[in-house]
């Protein structure tokens, strides 16, 4: 097991002092008597020991909390102090869990196993524990249409869903998230599966807002050009992540520009209108190394924007990137001249970063992934924004930034 072997190499490297062994163990309960079973934590921890590791923390998952008498059994079997057996029960949301955390003293007991009790400083979760009781009291929530390829895995989208979740609470709504499989949209599913093909098609048209996130490959592309045009024609808030932004630049092109044949060279390389492009600098024969990864400056092209205003009239934005086709650039002064907008492009002018689209409630694509940078109270401005228009929020949020609130 290189894992558990990475470990131990680890523990001889950085000494006893310096390393702190979490063990993560399921609780089960026999459900006839409600008794909470400990020997699968036993036998995983003497699993452990065999190995070489003993854990200095016990990190108890349960449905209820632990009683007295489990947490001694525990450590009497697994050889871990009562005060280091840390119980993380079913909470109504996952923001109380550092809350539950420290309500059993678990800072102090990591703090004083890593000997950095003499640097540490005092806890303050008060805003943490604010968030947590206000998420807990929303009553009203948003409907989203997530709108991927990847929908039947939905882990695939957990930081988009996490982006989501601190947008939607900062907005005092909960989220409430339609999968929508990209291919039951087309025009091909109304023939071979017309009943997930109607049901794709009402939940997309009962969504406040529509998403289209990041993705591969040409599997789902066309459903994802429609959702594109039904919320670019019908004035729904659309926010499109890397691939959905080229998506919606290639359903501008075909519908608005006419050009049926408009694609990108991802999907179809021969097309005369190559809308978007392989990077120039990137290697065709060779798929490792070749995605422009990592933050990269965005600058935006006017103050007079939807993007600026969210990102709180910055002149310019750091976010992080991983992708290889963009827009191509001898098409942009077509695409402007038909009314979009790239509002946020790289420091060379060249490289299309944020596009809007004038007149829209909220048509927004961006290169980037803004998701990876979203954390609880401070919620990605795409996303952000997204949810705000989706709600009612946006137009007095842009009152607010053009009077040079913040």
């Amino acid at each position: 097991m290189p894992f558990i072997e990475a470990l131990r190499q680890l523990y001889f490297t950085v000494g006893q002092d310096n390393f702190c062994l979490i063990h993560v163990s399921l609780i089960p309960v026999l459900g006839v008597v409600g008794e909470q079973k400990t020997k699968p934590t036993q036998h995983s921890v003497r699993e452990l020991r065999a190995l070489g590791l003993t854990p200095h923390f016990l990190a108890c998952r349960s449905a209820q909390p632990l009683l007295e008498n489990t947490k001694q059994k525990l450590s009497q079997f697994c050889h871990v102090p009562v005060a280091n057996i840390l119980n993380i029960h079913d909470v109504p949301n996952i923001w109380h869990i550092p809350l539950l955390l420290q309500n059993q003293n678990a800072h102090d007991a990591i703090l004083k196993q890593m000997d950095l009790m003499s640097v540490a400083k005092p806890v303050n979760l008060r805003e943490w524990t604010k968030r947590a009781e206000t998420f807990d009291n929303l009553t009203k929530s948003v409907r989203i249409a997530m709108v991927g390829k990847y929908v039947g895995l939905t882990d695939s989208y957990l930081s988009v869903v996490k982006a989501l979740l601190h947008a939607c609470t900062a907005c005092s709504f909960k989220p409430s998230i339609d999968w929508i499989a990209a291919s039951d949209l087309e025009d091909d599913s109304a023939q071979s599966a017309p009943e997930a093909y109607a049901t794709a098609w009402k939940t997309l048209r009962g969504a406040a807002c529509v998403l289209v996130p990041g993705g591969f490959g040409d599997r789902g592309v066309k459903g994802m050009i429609l959702a594109a045009k039904y919320a670019r024609e019908n004035n729904v808030p659309y926010l499109g992540i890397c691939l959905g932004m080229q998506i919606s630049v290639i359903e501008f092109a075909r519908s608005v520009l006419r050009l049926e044949k408009a694609n990108s060279e991802e999907f179809d390389p021969q097309t005369p209108d190559l809308v978007v492009i392989f990077m120039p600098e990137g290697s065709k024969t060779h798929m490792g190394s070749t995605m422009r990864l990592g933050s990269r400056k965005t600058l935006f092209q006017t103050p007079d924007c939807i993007m600026s205003k969210l990102y709180n009239n910055s002149k310019h934005v750091d976010e992080r990137h991983r992708h290889r086709y963009e827009v191509n650039p001898e098409v942009v002064s077509t695409l402007e001249e038909a009314g979009l907008r790239f509002v946020g492009r790289d420091e060379t002018g060249k490289r299309m970063e944020i596009l809007e689209l004038p007149g829209h409630p909220f048509y927004v694509g961006v290169q980037f992934h803004p998701e990876y940078k979203s954390r609880p109270g401070r919620p990605s401005a795409p996303f952000l924004g997204l949810i705000m228009a989706a709600t009612g929020q946006l137009e007095a949020h842009d009152k607010t930034q053009q009077n040079g609130s913040i």
